[in-house]
């Protein structure tokens, strides 16, 4: 199963748009750092790891990277870091939202994915439909998630 790797602002969107249920039906293995988790996701969306979320640590090597990485990035969060460490490490996509993320891990060499590709891969899987997606989609815009919604929308116009 192929491993993605996540920051929590992808699995906050997921969760504010009710798509938790069919992103954890997809062939993936979603992924956090643990300690990303413990600082950031578990007194809130715990149940993630009953739907099944997983968490991973990074070896000391791994930490050495993350120092090294926010020596290199003033921006994106430690906790992001760990998880852009994490994605090097299993050569695997990150999922991020995050725009100074998301430029640290272009610059790194990491493929990125987002909330919108996510989405779409949940129609494209036939694990919602175009209208669920829209109405998901709706509801992140109204609780203040920040996405690239004319791209999200052109996205989902090709499926129709």
């Amino acid at each position: 199963m192929p491993l993605l790797i996540s920051d929590a602002n992808i699995l906050m969107d997921i969760e504010v748009g009710d798509l938790a249920a069919p992103m954890f039906s997809l062939g993936y293995q979603f992924v956090v750092p643990d300690v990303l988790y413990f600082e950031e996701l578990e007194e809130q969306h715990a149940h993630l790891l009953d739907m099944g979320l997983k968490t991973m640590t990074l070896s000391a090597k791994g930490v050495a990277r993350v120092e090294s990485l926010s020596q290199a990035y003033a921006k994106p969060g430690r906790n992001d870091l760990f998880a852009l460490a994490l994605a090097e490490d299993k050569h695997c996509p990150l999922l991020t939202g995050d725009a100074a993320l998301r430029q640290a891990a272009e610059m790194e060499r990491v493929e990125v994915k987002g909330t919108v590709w996510l989405i779409a891969e949940m129609v494209r899987e036939q694990r919602i439909t175009v209208t669920v997606a829209r109405a998901a989609l709706h509801k992140m815009r109204v609780n203040g998630r920040r996405l690239p919604w004319e791209v999200a929308e052109k996205r989902l116009d090709e499926f129709e």
